[in-house]
C-alpha cells in the first residue's frame, strides 16, 4: 500500500503536526555511544553486568508487545523481563528508570537532530499544535532536547496503555487537539511503528530515513524542501 505523498502545498490544511521522540528527535547511535562510557565505568566500578541482561530483556520484550498489541503492556513487561533477567521486578524498575529514562538526559541535546528548534518555532509561527506521541516517558526527554510541545502523549498514560503500531496513542493525541486525522501529520522514524500507527487512523506519515523506503514518504533533515512552507517567515500557503 502506497502512503499518499504529503506535498508542500498540504501545510496550509495541516493542523497538527505529531513527532515521535526516540531516533526521530535525536540520533539513537550518538546516544549510546555516549551512554557506552557510562556503562563501561559501571561494569568496572561495580563489576555487574546484570543490568545490561535487564536492559536488553527489556527492550526486547517490549517490542514483542507492541507486535502483539496487548493493552495495559507496562504490568506484564515488568514481570516478563524480570523472569528473563532473574531478577525482582523492582530490580527492573529501578534499573530502567536509571538507564533508560535519567542517565540519557544530559546528553539528549548533543544527539538532537538538527533544525529542529527552527522547524518548532516555524510551525508555531504558523499556528500549528505541536504533538508528541511516544512509547516511552517523553516529558523530561523533550525538556532535555530544549523542545516544548502542546501536547504530549505517551504509551504508558492514562487512557491509552498501548504501544505502537497500535493507533490509541494517537487517537488520544488527535481528540486532545480537536482535529481531524486528515488534518494530522505524524512524523517518526519507523514505518512498522510511527508510519503504520499514522495509517490506521488515516493521518499523513513522514518517516525520518537516510534512505528511501518503499511504499512511504521519507525525509533526511529537518531542512527539507518538504518543511520549506513552515520554515519561511509568514503563514504557510
Amino acid at each position: 500500500m502506497q502512503t499518499p505523498l504529503l506535498h508542500p502545498s498540504h501545510w496550509a490544511d495541516l493542523k497538527l503536526i505529531a513527532f515521535d521522540v526516540d531516533g526521530t528527535l535525536y540520533n539513537q547511535r550518538s546516544l549510546r555511544i555516549r551512554l557506552a562510557r557510562d556503562i563501561l565505568f559501571r561494569v568496572l566500578l561495580a563489576r555487574d553486568l546484570r543490568f545490561l541482561s535487564v536492559i536488553k530483556a527489556y527492550r526486547s520484550i517490549r517490542e514483542r508487545l507492541g507486535d502483539q498489541e496487548i493493552g495495559d503492556f507496562e504490568g506484564a513487561l515488568v514481570a516478563e523481563t524480570a523472569v528473563a533477567a532473574g531478577c525482582s521486578t523492582e530490580t527492573v524498575q529501578a534499573i530502567v528508570a536509571e538507564w533508560m529514562e535519567m542517565r540519557p538526559l544530559p546528553y539528549l541535546a548533543g544527539c538532537r537532530y538538527p533544525g529542529l528548534q527552527r522547524l518548532f518555532a516555524g510551525l508555531r509561527r504558523n499556528g500549528k499544535v505541536i504533538g508528541i506521541f511516544s512509547d516511552y516517558p517523553a516529558r523530561a526527554k523533550l525538556t532535555a532536547l530544549g523542545l516544548a510541545a502542546d501536547l504530549v502523549v505517551s504509551a504508558a498514560d492514562e487512557g491509552v496503555g498501548f504501544l505502537k503500531p497500535h493507533p490509541r496513542g494517537l487517537e488520544f493525541l488527535i481528540a486532545a487537539a480537536n482535529v481531524r486525522a486528515d488534518e494530522t501529520v505524524l512524523i517518526g522514524d519507523r514505518k512498522d511503528r510511527d508510519g503504520l500507527a499514522a495509517r490506521r487512523v488515516g493521518a499523513w506519515s513522514l518517516i525520518r530515513s537516510s534512505r528511501p523506503i518503499e511504499g512511504w514518504q521519507t525525509f533526511t533533515r529537518y531542512d527539507d524542501p518538504l518543511f520549506a512552507p513552515v520554515l519561511a517567515d509568514g503563514q504557510a500557503r
